[in-house]
């Protein structure tokens, strides 16, 4: 009956209208029971609530906010993308249709570095950049003159990032343009026999090339103007030794046109030798004899017909002094801003040059052995001054925000530059998108990670630089590593350049990549392949120029034992490696003595080229695209730095072997006792193996910590669920309520902290990404003191959350310093290890630091002698090389190009100084 009633267990009334079962009614004794007030029904109902949210308060498990957050109603996680399965997902994106697609986009036109081209390609990768980090696009474009506070503001507030961002920073450089050019063959009355065609004519066949043929002459970046006329004089490669060889025999080289031909060494140092020697002019020209197998006489068709090489093909490039300083010639060791103070440039030629095609140096070649006496003219006129390039920029904030990562690619090309640079940007696109795909699905980096497109690489390493230059304490007190790509697919064989502490690093992401075209093999596998053109003989050797392959095989020879080389210079890694100590890698696919001749900075280094004979079907493009993943990946999400400086250190040994047989080889009467440096580099071996034992036990307490702390919070978690259902079965029984999610319904005093705490971290960001505000002082406000330990609070709390996810635990970890809800103050939670946890983070930072101060560890200010700007003792361009590395170059070069006992001694002796600090600075 509707009007039936009974009495509660705590002497209320319960009526069938309470929507509450009646069990077992009697009828009252009195009417006075049948009125007593509900006051104590709901007393009792809520002091039963209250009794459960003290509970579920008391094992950390009720609200939004506790240490392990549900995302649904079951309390399980949907577990980040870390470790191997970040990586899986990683090598899922880079494919090769979207590799070609960039290529084509950014070979469409010729883009030198200062060209309105160039700038367009400079917003392009912006875009990629917004795009794929899902970076707000702002109203104006971000590009920032260099030396301004927001550029400045850009670079240094990385560190403070809690979001994407992206940027361009615009420098001045002194560059030059072609305007007249001659080469001529004159007899004694001073007329004209032969005049060089010097433009490169591209066929049809390859309709970029054809169309932009004549787009950008033919010229050397930095040489000098003048019109100088003289004897020709063939110097071979233009080596130190060619040259000494030539001085041996008599030959006077003062006021002479000098023959060489490409090889064997940088462009800008056969030009250098030959001015020091008092030569007039240089020309420099390719020679088939540098061409391998793949040759007409072998059978095989120029391109575009076939894979040899166009003989009207010329190789541009810049003939910088590069083994004296590389960037702007005029601000050495300071940044290229607009208004900068300029020198008059001691790293740049004062003769003329220029570059022939093989047809013309053939021409020039047979006069030359045939003993005319004739006068060759040649006339450079170029226009040199002071011009914008663009370096494109972006962040991708970690978890620790001081260590960083570097990832860099030269954007700029002599023409449409297919393999170079473009193999490389297509590469490096891929391996963007990869990141993008992999913060879309919740990942964030451990360590942060900075993304660079340099410009005007091309004429001195000049963008990455004047960066360099201008950012050198962030570089030295933030930069972790520097990974680079130039060009990444000219050919068939994969090859690696890295700092020694990276060896194993690089070498392991190659065995994790397959082989980009033969199944069954990984990417290592691809640093033994040759190209597939043999000729047509049984005995290619006998077609094979004996010098060319020695030149050819020098550069093989020069790495370690796991088929890592050394790094010289050439690209732009050398400020951040040569100047600054950064741990530095650079790789790609090269051709060989058996690859289809590559068009190196020529018109036909074109998308047709690439896509018919370099990389067909983009398959190695990709594959280094993978690589560059993996290896950023290992890099901003290892515990423990995977930098093995106990490898480093026992190839310094290496390196001093080599030392005492060059000294043996070159018979020098040096005398120097190299036995206290032995034996401090012995020191520093055994001081690396004690580090490397102290890696492996911090790593281990790390985690043990963390493990322990994640099966607490699991328990805390079942425990939370159990509670958690009967205060939603008492919830439903009593108010007849179903529980909700808090994540989908919470308090609105909750809701209305989680909105504000919402809008301030937008604001947050768009501090990040707005760099065009007038005011950019509000970029580093004034914190009250409790304030910034509040600041600090939360770094540390964001930090533990990085090390425990990268640490491979399901879920996600916060420490006491909730972010939202506590302004800084500690919550009462007695199962959070505070002290330990601290601790063991602080001692697995130690570590990293001593592994980031490895190779900073050889960086002398003095300098290397003669050429103060290159800082690092233990490996250099070579003085007489400059693409190619010289370990140990200042020893080395006091003994094999001084032959100064003296300056011998002082260099041993300094560098075993240097050696014994780097011990105390990595010893545990």
């Amino acid at each position: 009956m509707s009007s039936e009633k009974t009495r509660s267990a705590f002497g209320g009334v319960l009526t069938k209208a309470d929507g509450l079962p009646i069990a077992n009614p009697v009828k009252a004794a009195t009417p006075q029971n049948r009125r007593r007030p509900l006051f104590y029904r709901f007393l009792a109902c809520y002091a039963l609530l209250y009794s459960l949210f003290v509970a579920m308060k008391a094992i950390q498990g009720f609200g939004p906010h506790s240490l392990f957050n549900e995302d649904n109603p079951k309390g399980h996680f949907k577990k980040p993308l870390m470790g191997e399965a970040a990586e899986k997902y990683f090598l899922e994106v880079p494919n090769e249709e979207s590799c070609i697609q960039a290529s084509r986009q950014y070979t469409a036109e010729p883009h030198p570095a200062g060209s309105d081209r160039d700038l367009q390609t400079a917003k392009d990768f912006l875009t990629l950049l917004q795009n794929e980090l899902d970076i707000k696009t702002p109203s104006e474009t971000p590009i920032f003159p260099a030396g301004s506070l927001k550029s400045r503001h850009a670079t240094l507030m990385i560190p403070k990032a809690h979001a994407p961002y992206a940027w361009i920073d615009t420098y001045y450089p002194v560059m030059n343009t072609p305007l007249e050019r001659n080469l001529q063959t004159l007899d004694a009355d001073g007329k004209v026999l032969w005049e060089a065609d010097l433009e490169e004519h591209a066929e049809p066949e390859d309709p970029e090339a054809h169309k932009y043929s004549d787009s950008v002459p033919t010229f050397h970046g930095l040489s000098k103007g003048a019109d100088v006329s003289g004897k020709l004089i063939y110097a071979n490669y233009g080596l130190v030794e060619d040259y000494d060889a030539l001085v041996g025999q008599g030959v006077n080289l003062t006021g002479a046109i000098v023959l060489t031909r490409y090889g064997g060494n940088f462009r800008g140092i056969k030009v250098q030798k030959a001015q020091e020697l008092g030569a007039a002019g240089v020309l420099i020209y390719s020679d088939v004899r540098d061409d391998g197998t793949v040759t007409i006489e072998n059978g095989y068709k120029p391109y575009p017909h076939g894979p040899a090489r166009n003989p009207k093909a010329v190789q541009r490039g810049s003939v910088q002094f590069l083994s004296m300083y590389p960037g702007d010639p005029t601000t050495p060791g300071t940044p290229a801003y607009e208004n900068a103070t300029r020198t008059e440039g001691l790293n740049k030629p004062q003769i003329p040059s220029l570059p022939i095609s093989q047809e013309n140096g053939e021409k020039l070649l047979k006069l030359a052995k045939d003993g005319w006496n004739g006068t060759v003219r040649l006339n450079n006129q170029v226009d040199e001054k002071v011009m914008p390039i663009w370096n494109t920029m972006a962040i991708i904030p970690g978890y620790i925000k001081d260590e960083v990562v570097m990832l860099g690619n030269h954007r700029d090309a002599w023409v449409m530059g297919a393999a170079d640079p473009t193999s490389g940007t297509a590469s490096i696109h891929e391996t963007i998108r990869g990141l993008g795909a992999l913060l879309k699905k919740g990942w964030k980096p451990l360590r942060s990670i900075l993304i660079a497109s340099w410009d005007a690489e091309e004429y001195g390493l000049i963008g990455s630089t004047e960066w360099g230059e201008d950012f050198t304490e962030f570089v030295d007190k933030y930069v972790v590593a520097y990974l680079n790509l130039d060009g990444a697919a000219s050919g068939s064989r994969f090859q690696v350049g890295a700092s020694p502490s990276l060896a194993h690093l690089v070498y392991g992401a190659a065995l994790a990549v397959p082989h980009p075209t033969e199944e069954g093999k990984n990417l290592w596998d691809a640093t033994h392949d040759t190209g597939k053109y043999f000729g047509d003989m049984q005995d290619v050797n006998i077609r094979l120029n004996a010098e060319a392959v020695a030149v050819h095989e020098a550069s093989l020879n020069a790495r370690d034992n796991l088929g890592v080389g050394v790094l010289g210079s050439g690209s732009d890694f050398t400020i951040f490696l040569q100047r600054i100590g950064v741990a530095s890698m650079n790789h790609g696919f090269t051709s060989t003595m058996t690859d289809a001749v590559y068009h190196y900075h020529s018109v036909y280094d074109s998308e047709r080229w690439e896509e018919m004979y370099a990389d067909p079907g983009f398959y190695r493009h990709v594959a280094v695209a993978k690589h560059l993943g993996l290896v950023t990946l290992r890099l901003t999400g290892s515990i423990v730095l995977p930098l093995n400086t106990t490898h480093y250190a026992y190839e310094l040994e290496s390196y001093l072997d080599k030392v005492e047989d060059q000294a043996i080889a070159h018979s020098t009467d040096v005398n120097v006792d190299l036995s206290p440096l032995r034996n401090s580099i012995h020191s520093l071996q055994a001081a690396s193996q004690a580090l490397d034992y102290e890696k492996f036990v911090s790593e281990r307490e790390l985690k043990k910590i963390l493990k322990k702390w994640h099966k607490k919070g699991s328990k805390l978690r079942k425990l939370r669920r159990k509670a958690r259902k009967a205060y939603c079965k008492m919830l439903k029984k009593v108010f007849g309520k179903e529980c909700h999610h808090h994540s989908k319904e919470l308090s609105p005093k909750i809701q209305q902290e989680e909105d504000s705490q919402s809008q301030e971290t937008d604001a947050d960001a768009h501090v990040q990404v707005d760099l065009h505000s007038e005011d950019t002082r509000r970029l580093h406000p004034r914190s009250h003191p409790h304030s910034q330990r509040g600041e600090n609070r939360k770094e540390r709390s964001e930090m533990i959350h990085g090390f425990a996810l990268h640490s491979g635990f399901e879920a996600p970890f916060q420490s006491p310093y909730s972010d939202e809800h506590t302004c800084g103050k500690p919550l009462n939670r007695p199962h959070f290890p505070m002290p330990k946890i601290y601790k063991a983070i602080k001692r697995v930072r130690a570590v990293n630091q001593k592994l980031i101060a490895f190779e900073r560890g050889f960086i002398s200010e003095d300098g290397l002698p003669s050429r103060e700007w290159y800082k690092h003792l233990g490996v250099a361009p070579g003085r007489w090389l400059g693409y190619g590395a010289t370990t140990l170059p200042a020893l080395t070069e006091s003994i094999t190009l001084d032959k100064n006992s003296t300056l011998a001694k002082y260099e041993a002796e300094r560098l075993r100084r240097l050696v014994d600090k780097l011990v105390e600075t990595i010893r545990v």
